[in-house]
């Protein structure tokens, strides 16, 4: 059976890209690497070494069909598996042996243990793309079970790290001068990275007075890894094409990897990166108008001269990702559960929220790769947000779309109103989401409030709150418009923490101040119109508001723990008091 299953595997894959084409890609990507012996330097402490460093070579075809043969074999088996308990447990109860409710817990959690130890394993084998599967299952606890969103949680920032021999001759080859030592850029260079991903490795490292003599974070991307992660997609694609039209997937995943192989292909190159983080920061340092705005979270900012397809030195956040965020809490003595963490859980779902909506509605240009291992929990209780690998653009016309949207939710006067359900379910099918034939009338409807509105309790038309329920509305998408995919994988990061978090969030209703404000500014002054050289009240006022802030936060932050812990949780009441009466008066 499973060989067969591997043949069968082999032929879609083979059969999706033709060698030709597979080959030109291959050459193309020679063109933009030197692969070439570079010899590898010691750490500071020596001065000298003979050692030679060769680069991985690009996979080929063969691997790649290995890769792809590697993974099914081991996730088909794992539904199998699934299938196999249930109809065992259904015989029992037909043969009138039914199993008691906690012997039957215990089956589903041995089984989930063992499914979500498998697939850890066959994805830190594989890595490549599989990873990227595994950051988004980690952050969806509202979801996926404990077992596998806690085994596959360590792939948000924690891979395999190439030597640091390879990455420093990964930078003499693409960074430095023919003329430069490694020491003439860097006085510092940490050989241990501060986190490894599919993509890239980061090292932090200490300029050079050349360069302005400051601490930066050092992006290096690994080398082959193009080839590998795009062979990785196309594999999938082979897949999910085959079973687009299956009715036990609840969505069309092809589209959505057509999507993400677009904004992957972007993603190794890092010049594009550093223009893509420059061009958010400035978006959201100042409202449409050009007045100054308070930026909720921390953007590295790139170091000029410092850049390069394979290499980007930028601004250096000192603090741990969100992934690891539980652990350094329990380091500093606080409670993770406890009152400070739940009102840095709402500082962080109210940061998150107002970046990615300025983003999206406002330019539609956004961060698109949002999991734990980008969010950094900074030492001074900032959130920050790294690596604009992949960015996204939305057409003009969609934003404003997805505008009306956040007000028609926002607006409506009940959850099952017909005339609220047929405009919320109009502006969902502009959008371009279509449905399979036969769904009911409100399952456009049910779509976005499933989507953007984590607060409600019933879905219109009965439908089930739970993606993989038979009965949720996503098993009624035919298909999912791609120039929104990735609008969506932001706001199920944010539905997903929510969850976690038991704080009640409607995307929404935070979007929907932001949706008025585009909608009603038709002409929008510059920015460089406003910037006459002239200091403006709004712009100082601006500033005493961040100063006086960053005063309390650090004042707070110097009491005993105790004090601390009652005055978060004072805060946290109040907070919840504030969401109870929203929603109260919300229809």
């Amino acid at each position: 059976m499973r060989c067969s299953i591997l043949l069968l595997l082999a032929y879609l894959v083979s059969s999706s890209i033709p060698v030709d084409a597979f080959l030109l890609r291959i050459r193309n990507f020679k063109n933009h690497v030197r692969f070439i012996p570079v010899c590898a330097l010691d750490s500071p402490a020596t001065t000298s070494s003979a050692e030679s460093i060769d680069f991985p070579p690009p996979l080929s075809q063969v691997d790649r069909l290995k890769r792809a043969a590697h993974f099914w074999s081991t996730a088909l088996p794992i539904v199998a598996s699934y299938y196999g308990l249930l109809s065992n447990l259904k015989l029992q109860e037909l043969l009138g042996n039914p199993l008691a409710d906690d012997q039957v817990k215990e089956l589903w959690n041995a089984r989930h243990t063992e499914g979500a130890a498998k697939l850890a394993s066959t994805v830190a084998e594989l890595q490549g793309f599989y990873v990227k599967t595994a950051q988004i299952i980690s952050s969806r606890q509202d979801l996926f079970p404990s077992q596998y969103t806690d085994a596959l949680a360590g792939f948000t920032d924690n891979l395999d790290p190439m030597s640091g021999a390879l990455a420093r001759a990964v930078v003499v080859s693409e960074l430095l001068n023919a003329d430069e030592s490694f020491e003439d850029v860097f006085v510092e260079f940490d050989d241990i990275p501060l986190g490894a991903a599919s993509v890239a490795q980061v090292h932090r490292a200490v300029l050079s007075e050349k360069y302005g003599g400051k601490e930066v974070a050092v992006k290096i991307q690994r080398p082959s890894i193009e080839s590998k992660l795009l062979g990785d997609v196309a594999n999938l694609k082979a897949i999910t094409k085959t079973f687009r039209d299956s009715p036990s997937l609840p969505l069309d995943y092809y589209t959505v990897f057509c999507e993400l192989e677009k904004q992957l292909a972007d993603e190794f190159d890092f010049v594009a990166e550093a223009v893509a983080m420059d061009r958010i920061y400035n978006a959201l340092i100042r409202w449409p108008d050009g007045s100054p705005r308070d930026v909720p979270l921390v953007i590295p900012r790139p170091v000029p001269g410092l850049i390069s397809r394979r290499i980007l030195v930028m601004d250096y956040l000192r603090g741990v990702p969100l992934s690891r965020a539980r652990d350094e809490m329990q380091k500093k003595g606080i409670d993770p559960d406890g009152p400070e963490a739940k009102l840095f859980g709402r500082k962080l779902l109210s940061a998150l929220t107002k970046v990615f909506g300025y983003n999206i509605l406002e330019t539609g240009f956004f961060h698109a790769d949002p999991h734990p291992g980008n969010i950094f929990v900074l030492e001074d209780g900032q959130i920050g947000l790294i690596d604009f690998g992949q960015v996204k653009q939305i057409s003009g016309r969609n934003r404003e779309t997805l505008c009306k949207l956040m007000i028609a939710l926002d607006e409506r006067q009940g959850d099952n109103r017909l005339e609220d359900l047929t405009r919320i379910g109009s502006l969902a099918t502009e959008l371009g989401v279509q449905l399979n034939e036969g769904a009911q009338e409100e399952a456009p409807a049910a779509v976005g409030m499933w989507l953007f509105d984590g607060t409600v309790e019933k879905l219109p038309g009965g439908y089930d709150k739970g993606e993989l329920s038979p009965n949720s509305p996503v098993k009624e998408l035919k298909s999912f418009p791609q120039d929104l995919v990735l609008v969506g994988r932001s706001s199920i990061l944010i539905k997903g923490l929510s969850s976690r978090l038991g704080i009640p969030w409607s995307l929404a209703k935070e979007w929907a101040p932001t949706a008025r404000a585009v909608l009603q500014s038709n002409t929008p002054v510059k920015v460089a119109d406003r910037e006459g050289g002239r200091v403006r009240f709004t712009d100082v006022w601006s500033m005493f508001k961040k100063w006086c802030k960053g005063r309390s936060t650090s004042f707070v932050r110097r009491l005993p723990g105790p004090i601390r812990t009652r005055i978060a949780t004072a805060v946290v009441r109040r907070l919840e008091r504030k969401s109870r009466e929203k929603l109260l008066h919300s229809p």
